[in-house]
Order: C-alpha cells, then sequence, then structure tokens
C-alpha cells in the first residue's frame, strides 16, 4: 500500500495554494499542467489532467505491436488508395 503524504497549505488573499514539492514530484505536476478540480462532499480533490502524449510513454500498456505489423498494415493501406485511383 502506498504511504499517505499529508500536508497543511495556505490559502493567500486571491485564494491560491502552493502545491508541495513533495507532492508535485509524486504525481508528475509540472508548470503548465492543467488539473481537475472538484468538491467531494467536503474535501477538495485535484488531480492531474492526462493528455495522449502522457498516456502513450507512461500510461498502462493493453496491447503491444511490433514495427513489423506497422510496416505490413501500412502497405495495405496504401494497396487500399491505389486501387481506389
Amino acid at each position: 500500500m502506498e504511504s499517505k503524504l499529508v500536508f497543511e497549505v495556505k490559502v493567500s488573499n486571491k485564494r491560491l495554494i502552493a502545491i508541495p514539492k513533495a507532492v508535485a514530484e509524486r504525481l508528475g505536476v509540472v508548470e503548465g499542467m492543467k488539473l481537475r478540480l472538484y468538491v467531494e462532499g467536503d474535501k477538495i480533490v485535484l488531480e492531474p489532467v492526462r493528455d495522449a502524449l502522457w498516456f502513450a510513454i507512461y500510461g498502462p500498456k493493453v496491447a503491444r505491436i511490433t514495427f513489423e505489423e506497422i510496416e505490413e498494415e501500412s502497405i495495405r493501406e496504401q494497396e487500399k488508395l491505389t486501387d481506389i485511383t
């Protein structure tokens, strides 16, 4: 089981908070990244919004494909285009 990080943060006069470095590093939160904020009961929840590139690099892998399979599919698709013209 993952250990729980607990921090107290202060809300600024503009209602801003700083994400502690340990939390940002653990979740891969970097400058410019989007976060989703929602209310769950009496709690505020923030979670990273993952884009397609993040999923391609770090996300779960559901299938494997070889370069040869990609090349074969490319050839089949090119042949379809040639048959149309």
